[in-house]
This record gives C-alpha cells, structure tokens and sequence, in this order.
C-alpha cells in the first residue's frame, strides 16, 4: 500500500489580511503533491486547530505578516498541546525579525522561513521533515 500524501493546513491568524504569500506557498504544496488545506484570512488560533484535527493534517503552515508572531504562533502551538495534537507539525512564513525566531522555536514552531526564501527550500524541509501520522 502506498503512503498517504502529506496532508499541510495553511492558514492567516489573527487580523493579517495579505493572503499572497499564503496563497503561492498553498500552491507550491499542491503542486509537490501535497494535499492542501486553506483556511483563508483572520482565522483564531482555535480555529486553525480545530480545522487542523478536523481535517487530520500533518502539518500546519503559518503564514503572518502583521507582526503579531510572538502571540499568535505561541497560542497556536499551544492550543494544539491543550488537544492533544502537538504531534502536528507547526511552521511559519513572513515578516519575523531574526531576533524573534528563537523564542519561537523554543514555543513550539518547529522551522520559519522569513521573506526572499524560495519555494523550493520550503518545499523540501518539508519533506525532509515531516511524515505522515500515525
């Protein structure tokens, strides 16, 4: 039997309403063979969890670009331990200061990838570093 396609949520938390990003790195995924869950804009970190179990996703990529990073990715992470589903992988995308990224990493995000990084480098840590649940 075939293994299952990686399953990758991508979501817009919190108030951040530029979707581009979002929108071309849901694309890459699909186009690496991913299967693909978009959640669209402004959507709470329960939401995004809850979307996440709901759709039993593998990994859920972030994308934010409104600065509120240190809130939002911690209390996604979080809420994903509050259901017992840290075993879904949390990533992110946008504007992080450098500076930031280890605090994150720390709470729980497991890579960031910050403006200017090609699709190709993301798509590859991905399937270099997440399989498929059990």
């Amino acid at each position: 039997m075939a293994e299952r396609r990686l399953r990758v949520l991508v979501g817009k938390p919190g108030l951040d309403g530029h979707d581009r990003g979002a929108k071309i790195i849901a694309r890459a995924f699909r186009d690496a063979g991913f299967e693909v869950i978009y959640t669209g804009l402004h959507q709470t970190p329960e939401q995004i969890v809850a979307a996440s179990i709901q759709e039993d996703v593998d990994l859920i990529a972030l994308s934010i670009l409104s600065g509120a990073h240190n809130t939002l990715l911690p209390a996604v992470y979080s809420t994903l331990k509050e259901k017992g589903a840290e075993d879904i992988m949390l990533m992110a995308g946008g504007v992080i200061p450098e500076d930031d990224i280890p605090g994150l990493k720390a709470a729980g995000v497991a890579e960031i990838f910050t403006p200017g990084t090609s699709t190709e480098v993301i798509v590859d840590w991905v399937r270099s570093n997440v399989h498929p649940r059990a």
